[in-house]
């Protein structure tokens, strides 16, 4: 049985910073391309980053190129999204997501496997 659970959000001021964490159980972490995506109230769940199985490829949404660094360990299993510069608009729920599709995609429905998410809030 597959399981990704994130861990890592919570409430912080703008222009502070968190990390998330997504740790794989029962797949072959390093056959998967990992995303995060997010999903803020009344909205669809939007592309924010990925990266491919061996982290030689990454991408960004334009509204966190800069922001946000995504980065995977294999050995742990573990991909993390590192929010620096936070902001009101980046108040979401925040999912990570295994794709089969190594090369790590941008749209959800190349994704396998979601995690239960972790609510991250921005707010003075």
């Amino acid at each position: 049985q597959v399981q990704l659970v994130e861990s890592g959000g919570g409430v912080v001021q703008p222009g502070s910073s968190l990390r998330l964490s997504c740790t794989a159980s029962g797949l072959t972490f390093s056959n998967y391309g990992m995303g995060w995506f997010r999903q803020a109230p009344g909205k669809e769940r939007e592309f924010v980053t990925s990266t491919s199985w061996g982290s030689s490829a990454k991408y960004y949404a334009p509204s966190v190129q800069g922001r946000f660094t995504i980065s995977r360990d294999n050995a742990k299993s573990t991909v993390y999204l590192q929010m620096n510069s936070l902001r009101p608009a980046d108040t979401a729920v925040y999912y990570c997501a295994a794709s089969a599709a190594a090369g790590g995609p941008k749209d959800v429905q190349s994704y396998d496997y979601w995690g239960q998410g972790t609510q991250v809030t921005v707010s003075s």
